[in-house]
Formats: C-alpha cells, structure tokens, sequence
C-alpha cells in the first residue's frame, strides 16, 4: 500500500512511518515538507503521492499556548485536518486522524468511551474536537484517540531534544536522582507509540468499520502511580513529591480523569497492551539504549 504520513518528524509520526515502512510505500513529510496550514500545497502534495491511505500524525500540542494563539491551533488541527480529509476523499484513500482523551471534561469516574458526550475545556481540546468532525470528510476514515503518549522520538537525543512526554520526563528524572513531582489526582491511560504504531497498521487491513475508536494502552492509573511503577522498575530511589491539579498553575484546563476504554478496539480484532507492560518494553527499550545492564 502506497501511504503518505504527514507530521513525520514528531513523537508519534517517527514511529508510525517507521511501523509502516515494514510492509508498505511510505512518503514521510515533516512540517517543513507539507504545512497543513497551505491547502493549496496539501492538494498538490497528495496529488503527486497519489497515496491509497493517509495517515496525520501532525498536530498543534501546545496546550497553554493555544490559549493565547487560537488561531494557530485551528489552522492545524481543525482546518488541516478538513484539508487533509478532503484530499483524501478526491483520491478515494484511507484516512487516519489522531485526536485526544482532551476532548473530555474529565468528570467521571469510570474510562470513556466512544459514544461518551465530548465536553471540551481548553482552546486546545476544542480545536482537537473540531479536528475529529473534519476528518468525516473523507468517506473512509478512522479517527484515533489516544493519550499521554511516550516513546518513540523522544528517546532520541542525537540532536540534543529534551524527552517531550511527561513519562519521559519522569524517567529522566528519576535516573538523574532528581524530585519528581506527579499528579495524585490525573488518571490516564498511558500510550507507548509502539503500541499505537501497531494498532494503527492492524487498522489498515482488518476490515474494522470507518469511525471513532480509543487507541491506548490498557488500564488506567495516576501520574503518581506510573511514577512509582518506573522507580520499581529501574530499581532506583525516588524523590517523589505528589501534587494536585489546583496546585498547579496552568494556562489550560485538564481533565482530571481521562481514561479512554479501549474495548471497541479490542472488538475489532486489536488489543492493546496493559500499560504497566508497555511501560516496561519502554524501560528496556532505554537501558538497552544507554547500554545499561537490566535490574
């Protein structure tokens, strides 16, 4: 299959072209190569590639700048998106839109699911929203949500990048003996691109009906807890300080509970992982990087 991955130099792009590459053609476009924000540009891109799925890894992930650049978040992750669907559609591809646990307010105390109510709290969450409906431009299309990504680009530091995700950041963290400080009070469902990256290639030939599905990592825990996970895991002591959202002060709203089900998926013939084992792979993944022995 002949695919074209947009927004391919980020976390989640990386290793979605890499995945596919294994068994497919694969045109990668970084920012710099196809800019969403352009539609003249996006339709000739996709003209020229021709691609029979296109897969959009590219998004605005600012969160608290999207409170004061608006714009700059809809024209990504709203209106490129519709762009992108809509090129799409005149080539009869596949499209593959990513979107967020965001889209929900976050009270509730049971995982979301597909056919949940969004309520979007922030600039940010709104335009991912906004994103999802475009995306149903395309006649065939999966609309993919996932959540507190880790993995991935971010393992590189080839060219001196900080570890993006706030998982990364524990692990640095906690490997250079410095206080973490995490969230008693966020439950998540951690998502190892990975684990997204495969989901997403099984999508492409199991037959599943077009439409929305949670893609994340099984099980649901707070940011406190995964923090404890990962010091068990690395056998090392931790500085572990727990904080509440109230405390914090942050530009933009998040919601408190944000775990997605994933059991839709999983009905479609794909399940996905525990998260405490994709956290574990992930471990591995580092130490083998950093030549360090398992503990």
């Amino acid at each position: 299959m002949r695919i074209l991955v947009t927004g391919s130099a980020g976390q989640l792009g990386t290793t979605i072209a890499n995945r596919l590459a294994r068994d497919h053609s694969v045109a990668a476009y970084a920012r710099e190569d196809l800019d969403l924000t352009r539609p003249e540009a996006v339709m000739a891109g996709v003209h020229r590639e021709r691609p029979e799925a296109i897969i959009n890894c590219a998004a605005y992930n600012d969160v608290d700048a999207a409170e004061d650049h608006s714009v700059a978040a809809l024209e990504v992750n709203a209106f490129g998106v519709q762009t992108l669907a809509r090129a799409a559609a005149r080539v009869d591809a596949l499209f593959v839109h990513y979107s967020t646990d965001f889209v929900f307010d976050g009270e509730t105390n049971r995982p979301y699911l597909e056919t949940d109510t969004p309520n979007p709290q922030s600039v940010y969450a709104t335009s991912k929203l906004l994103g999802e409906w475009f995306a149903r431009d395309a006649p065939r299309h999966y609309v993919l949500r996932v959540e507190s990504l880790f993995g991935g680009a971010a393992l590189d530091r080839s060219e001196g990048k900080a570890r993006g995700s706030s998982l990364d950041r524990i692990v640095d963290a906690v490997l250079a003996g410095r206080e973490v400080r995490a969230f008693l009070d966020r439950t998540v469902s951690p998502s190892y691109v990975d684990d997204v990256a495969g989901a997403t290639a099984a999508l492409l030939t199991a037959g599943a009906p077009f439409g929305l599905y949670h893609c994340v990592n099984s099980g649901m825990a707070t940011w406190h807890e995964v923090a404890e996970l990962v010091a068990r895991e690395l056998d090392c002591p931790i500085q572990l300080v727990g904080i509440d959202l109230q405390s914090v002060n942050l530009r933009a709203r998040r919601p408190r509970f944000c775990a997605l089900s994933n059991a839709k998926l999983a009905q479609a013939g794909i399940q996905m992982p525990q998260w405490p084992d994709a956290v574990r792979r992930y471990l591995a993944r580092r130490r083998a990087q950093a030549g360090a022995p398992s503990p």
